[in-house]
C-alpha cells in the first residue's frame, strides 16, 4: 500500500512536483501518465528514497522513505528508467549481487534466480555477460534484479521503452501476474496502449500537478472523449491552461 500526500520537489527555480497526492492499494496497478518533464520520474525517485521531498508525506507499507530509507529498500522492487546493469558481470551475477545486498542466503538466491529464469524466459542468456544485451534482455535482468527479494511493492519507470512486440507482451503478462499475486504496482509510462492494457487506476500528471485521476473509463467520461488518448490530450490541455 502506497499513500502520497501533498508531495513537492523543486530543483532551484524549477518546480518539478507541486502538491501530488494519490494512493496505490495492494493488488492494483496504478499508472503515472504524463508528457516528458511532467514530474513522473521525480515522483518515483522520492518514493524509493533516492530524492528527499521538500514537502509532503509518503507512506509505503507503513514506512516513511525519509526516515526508513533502508527498510524501504527491503520492501520495494524498483526498475528505474536507467537499467544500470554491470556489463562485466553475467545476468546471473547481476541478480545475485542484489540478492546479497538484501541479505539473502546463497541458497535462497540460487533458488530465486532459477524461478525468475523460468518466469521471465531468461535461460538462453542467464550465464552471459550483460555487455551487448538487447533492450529486452536488459529489461528482463533489471526486473529479475528488482524482484529477487520478493518485494511487496513494485515500481517500474518506462519499462517497455525500446522493446519489440513479443518482449512487450511478455512484460505485460508478468506485470499482470504481480497484480494477481497481490502486489502493489506503480507503472510510469507515456504509452497509451500499456496504460489501457494494465492499469486499474491512472494518475495524469502535468507540470508537476495531478491533472486528473481515475480509471480509463472515468477519464474518458470526465473529458467527454471516446478514447484514452483523446482524454489524455484534453485533460493535459485543460491543466496546462490553468497553470499558464
Amino acid at each position: 500500500m502506497i499513500k502520497v500526500t501533498n508531495l513537492h520537489k523543486s530543483f532551484g527555480e524549477v518546480k518539478a512536483v507541486r502538491g501530488i497526492s494519490f494512493e496505490v492499494p495492494d493488488g492494483q496497478i496504478t499508472g503515472l501518465l504524463g508528457p516528458n518533464g511532467a514530474g513522473k520520474t521525480t515522483t518515483l525517485r522520492m518514493l524509493y528514497s533516492l530524492l528527499p521531498p521538500d514537502q509532503g508525506q509518503i507512506s509505503i507499507d507503513g514506512l516513511d522513505p525519509t526516515r526508513d530509507a533502508m527498510a524501504i529498500k527491503r520492501t520495494l522492487g524498483v526498475v528505474p528508467d536507467s537499467r544500470g546493469l554491470y556489463t562485466r558481470m553475467t545476468a546471473r551475477e547481476n541478480i545475485a549481487y542484489y540478492g546479497q545486498l538484501h541479505g539473502m542466503s546463497r541458497r535462497d538466491i540460487g533458488d530465486r534466480i532459477d524461478e525468475l529464469v523460468q518466469t521471465l524466459d531468461m535461460a538462453d542468456f542467464i550465464e552471459r555477460r550483460t555487455e551487448g544485451f538487447s533492450q529486452g534482455q536488459r529489461v528482463k535482468v533489471a526486473i529479475a534484479r528488482a524482484m529477487v527479494h520478493k518485494p511487496q511493492t513494485v515500481m517500474l519507470d518506462e519499462p517497455s521503452n525500446g522493446l519489440d512486440v513479443m518482449s512487450t507482451r511478455a512484460l505485460r503478462a508478468y506485470i499482470l501476474s504481480l497484480k494477481a499475486a497481490g502486489h502493489s504496482v506503480i507503472l510510469s509510462t507515456h504509452i497509451m496502449q500499456e496504460v489501457a492494457a494494465l492499469c486499474d487506476q491512472i494518475v495524469i500528471i502535468a507540470k508537476g500537478r495531478i491533472a486528473a485521476d481515475g480509471s480509463a473509463q472515468d477519464l474518458m467520461l470526465q473529458s467527454g472523449c471516446d478514447s484514452l488518448e483523446d482524454a489524455f490530450v484534453n485533460l493535459i490541455g485543460t491543466e496546462e491552461g490553468l497553470l499558464a
